[in-house]
């Protein structure tokens, strides 16, 4: 008997997208082709577009695994911690680990696709997808700096919200620089630069007696 004609192609939707999710990750949303993505993940264009839709959809729901997968273990950190302090460098040290695993891609899913916004190219709802998460992550910086301050590890005067703007382009500079191929060791000499900047109350002195006359 011959192959029966019909029978719908069977795969693993999960391991798909983390196929297709590798190829954004590698070449943001434009320069990913319809070809290399449907290669990666083992379908030709009919079956792609049946389980995932078009390329839009199928970056958007790649982003949203992206999120899940990575970044909310990185985002967690914020919450942990001796203190602020400590949680926004564990932060950015497991991000930088990250960008430059040999094993990844290379860089930031999100900051190789943000770098191409605003080219009048891309979908509006790829562009507000990647915004969304790149605001969303200066929030949670900006919500622990937050409380650094009020642990008293971060001086009063210094404002959270310009901190977290800071430190998400450090963020965004370590991705871009991990892309092209900065090692590890450039990316913790940037943080060690960044965290040399915080800003901290200096003590009073105990029991100094003014020499006014």
């Amino acid at each position: 008997m011959g192959t029966e004609r019909g029978r719908p192609r069977t795969f693993d939707v999960e391991d798909a997208l983390d196929q297709a999710t590798a190829v954004f990750w590698r070449h943001g949303f434009l320069n990913a082709s319809l070809a290399e993505l449907t290669e990666a993940m083992g379908l030709n264009k009919p079956s792609l577009y049946a389980a995932f839709g078009d390329k839009e959809s199928l970056y958007l729901k790649a982003l949203d695994r992206y999120i899940s997968k990575r970044i909310s273990e990185h985002a967690a950190l914020l919450d942990s911690g001796v203190n602020g302090r400590v949680a926004v460098e564990t932060f950015l040290r497991a991000l930088a680990a990250m960008y430059t695993d040999p094993s990844l891609p290379g860089g930031c899913f999100i900051v190789n696709a943000a770098s191409s916004g605003g080219s009048g190219l891309m979908p509006e709802a790829v562009e507000s997808a990647l915004g969304g998460a790149l605001q969303a992550n200066e929030a949670r910086l900006r919500s622990t700096l937050t409380r650094a301050q009020k642990e008293g590890v971060l001086a009063e005067s210094a404002s959270p919200k310009s901190m977290a703007t800071f430190f998400m382009s450090v963020v965004m500079g370590m991705g871009m620089l991990a892309k092209n191929g900065a090692k590890s060791n450039k990316l913790s000499g940037i943080i060690d630069v960044a965290m040399q900047s915080w800003p901290t109350d200096a003590p009073k002195p105990a029991g100094r007696k003014s020499t006014a006359a």
